[in-house]
């Protein structure tokens, strides 16, 4: 597309897909606006005081595997804008009942070493994912199409489209092996029976060991401050508190929301068959998160808990799938223990806790005790050190960003049916000219990493350059 000076363009929303897609039509030479509804930027990478002043806890995401794997976020120039990874010793532990934690190491052989008999299958496994992890993400965090790493990708999609548990049970035989990969798969938010939640273990397994599950210094919210930096350097603005009720009457609108908000912005002017398509879209389950401030770090029963800075609390294969599948038994957490490992999180010797379970969708009953006593499950003496607690409910998170709907931090179910298809087979098109979605409910879905939004602005015919 040729692009003149005088184009313009509004993006709809300040998540890290509207920021992204907002950089890219900018250095193409188009005057952009980026509209955010609520006072501060960021959509799911925000960091605020939740609990008690000096404590920063990051409100939705808070480990970036995708963010440092990201074609996107790699063409920008953001550790110049304050932007900084840390990187914990190791990106993963997963605590068992014995006393002992099952880690997803950096490398391969260390990870496999820990894995016993399992060891060689997860190098089988994993391995290849993880050595050819720059020419792949390239091919998964694309939509549907013709492959740039044909045989790469074909080799992935045969585990890749399987069940979670399936895969596991089939190519592991010890409990370690098993659990850690499950705990890996429940990222997927889907019954780990359900197909494909085996692909999320396998991206973020491969993830891992090639450029870790990292966190940025300052919280989520330094992700959003540098894409938003660069944004403003190339002249773009960002205007808070500046909700759209109608879309703008400008050549190119990117919408950094999802189906629900798009058809209150612009229900009236869609053909029938797109609108329907739009309220048929599935949301998935929700989200219940607590934030807690530390009068100390976690006491972990297995020390090398203490090595990582994302824990997985659910024992056995058979119990996480027994949560996520039918939200009975003892929950799933999914825990972070940033301030360990960045000091700008909590005051000096203090630390602090981001925890959350999935539920259903729009669920208003209380997890917190549950989730509490999971943790203190696997480091006895943690409700000792608590200071203070911050609940977010699925009606909380979605007050706060109405892109969470009914508590779905990923932007709609990733079932397979709505996986490669999202929101519906038009993807980032619409029927209105120059109109374009750009949100985690197109390919290739939820997580930080700026891919929706560029492959928006591809569709809508820009070079990325």
């Amino acid at each position: 597309m040729a692009v003149s000076d005088q184009s313009r363009a509004v993006v709809i929303g300040s998540g890290p897909n509207g920021l992204a897609a907002a950089i890219l039509l900018a250095r193409a030479g188009v005057v952009v606006t980026v509209h955010e509804a609520a006072a501060e930027i960021g959509g799911g990478t925000r960091t605020e005081e939740l609990t008690l002043p000096g404590y920063r806890h990051d409100v939705c995401s808070a480990i970036h595997p995708m963010a440092a794997s990201s074609p996107c976020f790699e063409r920008f120039p953001l550790a110049q804008f304050g932007l900084e990874w840390i990187h914990s010793d190791a990106p993963l532990a997963h605590p068992l009942d014995d006393g002992s934690a099952v880690m997803l190491e950096r490398s391969i052989d260390a990870t496999a070493a820990g894995l016993g008999s399992d060891g060689a299958a997860w190098r089988a496994l994993i391995g290849p994912l993880a050595e050819h992890w720059s020419e792949l993400r390239q091919d998964v965090l694309a939509p549907l199409g013709v492959p740039r790493h044909p045989l790469r990708m074909a080799n992935f999609g045969l585990h890749a489209l399987r069940s979670a548990r399936g895969l596991a049970e089939s190519q592991f035989r010890g409990e370690r092996a098993r659990a850690l990969f499950a705990g890996i798969g429940a990222h997927s938010v889907l019954p780990l029976e359900a197909m494909p939640s085996a692909a999320i273990a396998l991206v973020l397994g491969a993830a891992g060991h090639a450029v870790g599950w990292p966190v940025p210094r300052g919280g989520s919210q330094s992700i959003a401050g540098a894409l938003a930096g660069y944004l403003r350097s190339l002249g773009g603005e960002i205007r808070t508190n500046s909700r759209m009720d109608s879309l703008p009457g400008v050549p190119i609108v990117m919408c950094d929301v999802g189906p629900r908000q798009f058809l209150k912005l612009a229900g009236h002017r869609l053909p029938a068959a797109y609108r329907e398509s739009l309220a048929r879209y599935r949301y998935g389950p929700g989200v219940f998160k607590l934030d807690l401030a530390l009068d100390g770090p976690i006491p972990w029963r297995a020390a090398e808990c203490a090595r990582a800075a994302t824990v997985h609390l659910g024992g056995t294969l058979a119990e996480i799938a027994q949560w996520e599948s039918t939200h009975t038994g003892r929950p799933f957490v999914l825990l972070a223990q940033q301030s360990l490992f960045d000091p700008t999180r909590a005051p000096a010797g203090k630390h602090t806790a981001w925890a959350y379970c999935h539920v259903p969708n729009g669920s208003t009953e209380d997890f917190a005790d549950a989730i509490e006593q999971q943790i203190e499950r696997f480091a006895p003496g943690f409700r000792a050190r608590i200071l203070a607690r911050h609940v977010l409910t699925p009606a909380k998170l979605e007050a706060r960003n109405a892109n969470l709907v009914g508590g779905d931090i990923g932007g709609g179910s990733m079932e397979l049916g709505q996986t490669f298809l999202r929101p519906n087979w038009h993807r980032y098109r619409t029927p209105l000219p120059g109109v374009y979605f750009c949100s985690s409910s197109t390919p290739p879905g939820g997580g930080v990493h700026g891919m929706c939004g560029y492959h928006a602005v591809k569709r809508a015919g820009f070079l990325i350059n």
